[in-house]
């Protein structure tokens, strides 16, 4: 069975990159839907609050925008680049933070502020690139599985739809995907 790449592009995101980097703000829109969820995700498990993770998300895809033009893309997938890009603007704004609460520790009161262990950011650094790796080794098929159940939040049907495959193959390709990453988090841990 021929199978399309959710966004209609059989070589990944290559052309809406390159559509974007030229100026096409509906390409960077279908980029940026694509890939809002898992960078924010990501950026909450690295800063984590909601109010944060949001700032650095916006701030991941405004790099993104400014960036893109001069962006070679290596693989099938802009995400493990907005990964490292997330990466870098939770630590500035974990940075800044620190500094905010080091010039006011007088008067901030403490028990509102959110610390964050560094420790623990290297690790959810390691284990989120883990899983960017192990989705990314995934076959076609299921890396939109993936990201249309996982990500985006579809129902099995609504999946088995968009892909013209059957209910049966998302759930039972989903659980080994989930299976395969649960195996990679243990192995991270």
């Amino acid at each position: 069975m021929a199978y399309d790449h959710p966004r209609g592009e059989s070589s990944g995101d290559a052309a809406l990159v390159a559509l974007a980097a030229g100026g096409s703000e509906h390409a960077f829109r279908t980029l940026y839907r694509a890939y809002v969820r898992p960078v924010y995700w990501l950026a909450h498990g690295l800063v984590g609050n909601p109010a944060d993770a949001e700032e650095v998300t916006q701030e991941t895809f405004l790099v993104a925008w400014r960036k893109l033009p001069g962006l070679d893309l290596a693989g099938d997938s802009l995400l493990p680049w907005l990964a490292t890009v997330c990466r870098f603007q939770a630590a500035n704004r974990i940075r800044k933070q620190k500094r905010d609460r080091e010039h006011t520790a007088g008067a901030a009161d403490e028990n509102l502020v959110a610390t964050v262990d560094v420790e623990q950011q290297v690790v959810d650094g390691a284990l989120a690139e883990a899983i960017l790796r192990e989705v990314e080794g995934l076959g076609e098929l299921d890396r939109a599985i993936f990201r249309l159940c996982a990500v985006d939040g579809y129902a099995y049907q609504a999946a088995a739809d968009e892909l013209g495959v059957t209910q049966g193959v998302v759930r039972n390709r989903l659980s080994r995907i989930r299976t395969r990453l649960r195996t990679v988090v243990k192995e991270s841990t």
